[in-house]
């Protein structure tokens, strides 16, 4: 099993930047791909990128592509969401999630492991 703990939200100003982590307890997660995820109000969650278990893939969504950047430090159990150039669309919670690639990027109502989430807000 894995166990997930996102941090590093916050309230950022339009253009700024913020780095999110996503702490992992569980030996399954130097195995593991790792995903981001985020959810505004009123909408669905949606994916935003995903990492390979041994951080050599990278995939992300249209919307955050060239913006957005995922890392991951095997011998820390932690992924990272590096966000620059935030827009107020990116206002969300956000997620991250543990599991196979495959699951990650394709059926992600299949994934079992979620962290809690953590609010990032973005002022105009």
């Amino acid at each position: 099993q894995v166990q997930l703990v996102e941090s590093g939200g916050g309230l950022v100003q339009a253009g700024g930047s913020l780095r999110l982590s996503c702490a992992a307890s569980g030996r399954a997660f130097s195995t593991s791909a790792l995903g981001w995820f985020r959810q505004a109000p009123g909408k669905e969650r949606e994916f935003v990128g995903a990492i390979t278990w041994n951080g050599g893939s990278t995939y992300y969504a249209d919307a955050v592509k060239g913006r957005f950047t995922i890392s991951r430090d095997n011998a820390k159990n932690t992924v990272y969401l590096q966000m620059n150039s935030l827009k107020p669309e990116d206002t969300a919670v956000y997620y991250c999630a543990a599991g196979a690639w495959r699951t990650i990027v394709a059926a992600p109502s299949d994934i079992a492991y979620w962290g809690q989430g953590t609010q990032v807000t973005v002022s105009s």
